[in-house]
């Protein structure tokens, strides 16, 4: 797997690139194409993006663009996640789980989004929900959707 990891903020704590890495390659398990970008961002910048591509005017804990090559074009890059850091860590603060558990959680769902998953639909989401538990478990990490106590 080709990774670029691009780090546009001053956030502190963040996972390192092979944690990165191991997590995006366990979510594409048998992906073909086996290249993406993993960029993590400021509030600002997920907010700007988020209000422009989905039409949601605040900031938001990982957004997927998935890629598309033209007709004819040959590629091997599956997409771009956009990773904001303040609120993973807020989230993860709010949910009592430990914040290397909350990023990994946000790039295995990231990755299940740029390959087509998605959980719109209440069966979509028991697939994509059970094979985000799956990969995650694989690596010792607690169910992301069970409730902290």
């Amino acid at each position: 797997m080709k990774l670029e990891l691009q780090v546009a903020t001053e956030a502190s704590g963040l996972p390192a690139r092979e944690a990165f890495e191991r997590w995006a390659e366990a979510a594409l398990e048998d992906e073909p194409r086996r290249e993406l970008v993993i960029r993590i961002v400021d509030e600002a910048e997920s907010r700007a993006l988020n209000r422009d591509y989905r039409g949601k005017d605040k900031s938001t804990n990982v957004l997927s663009f998935p890629f598309e090559a033209p007709p004819g074009l040959p590629s091997e890059h599956l997409g771009d996640l956009v990773i904001c850091a303040p609120v993973v860590a807020r989230e993860a603060r709010g949910q009592g789980k430990p914040l290397e558990h909350h990023w990994a959680h946000m790039v295995v769902h990231g990755v299940l989004h740029l390959r087509g998953f998605d959980h719109l639909a209440p069966t979509e989401a028991e697939e994509m929900e059970a094979r985000e538990r799956r990969i995650l478990s694989s690596f010792d990490i607690p169910d992301p959707y069970q409730e902290v106590a």
